[in-house]
């Protein structure tokens, strides 16, 4: 495996029951890459993201996260130990806690309620969430219900709450679906924050904000890659034009 590589899959097959969900897949992202997955509904971008982080077993194939984590032999739990962090598209906050509290319940010491809400808190932890409102502009919103926040701010919320844990590497799952214009771009802001210090696949389907933030796109169609590089040349592929733009 090259050096400098966060993720390496190669050549995954993934089968259901004799249905073929991932068919010899291989991608590779860099360290502090911002990679922006597309394709049609059914195209495999959400196994492939459950291969990522142990849900779903490969049937064959190669799957690594660093150098050293061979991610079919892991389990979720540990997966997410190692430095791999997933944001689902529907948030999953603690509606009935404040933002402050949510944050606090998601980091990775003091698993149980109490002692998250009631421990005193060591000064890392503090940090770590100061950092995190900042980086999700929750700052004002610190003692707020999550209940009571908008569906781009909850979705905020849920990306500060991953940050706890200090993933090095972050899954975000159509980040941007209903969104506002404005969330959106705010979203795009800090999808472009967050590279600084993480490595990132985004999976989406508003073509405008994947402009906004892609570098390097991966179209996938019936589980396998049907086109990398950038937006514009996979928009101009006479495959994915007929596969999935075409549509």
């Amino acid at each position: 495996m090259r050096h400098g590589v966060a993720l390496y899959l190669e050549k995954v097959n993934v089968d259901f029951d004799g249905f073929r969900a991932l068919t010899d897949l291989s991608l590779y992202i860099d360290e502090g890459e911002l990679r922006c997955i597309i394709g049609p509904n059914g195209a495999g971008k959400t196994t492939l993201m459950d291969v990522i982080t142990g849900k779903t077993r490969p049937t064959s194939g190669t799957a690594f996260f660093g150098q050293h984590h061979d991610l079919s032999k892991m389990s979720t739990e540990e997966i997410a130990e190692a430095g791999i962090g997933r944001k689902f598209q529907k948030p999953t906050v603690f509606e009935a806690f404040s933002v402050l509290e949510n944050l606090l319940l998601a980091a990775p010491k003091d698993k149980t309620v109490r002692k998250s809400l009631f421990g005193k808190l060591s000064g890392e932890t503090q940090a770590n969430i100061e950092a995190s409102l900042e980086m999700t502009r929750l700052g004002e919103f610190r003692n707020k219900q999550a209940g009571l926040l908008s569906h781009g701010q909850k979705q905020w919320l849920e990306i500060g709450m991953l940050l706890m844990q200090k993933p090095h590497l972050i899954l975000l799952d159509e980040p941007v679906a209903g969104m506002t214009d404005y969330e959106t771009e705010l979203t795009a802001e800090l999808c472009l924050e967050l590279k600084k210090n993480h490595t990132l696949i985004v999976v989406e389907h508003d073509m405008s904000f994947i402009d906004r933030i892609s570098e390097k796109v991966t179209v996938l169609a019936a589980g396998q890659v049907l086109a990398e590089g950038t937006l514009a040349s996979v928009q101009a592929n006479s495959d994915v034009i007929e596969k999935y733009l075409g549509r």
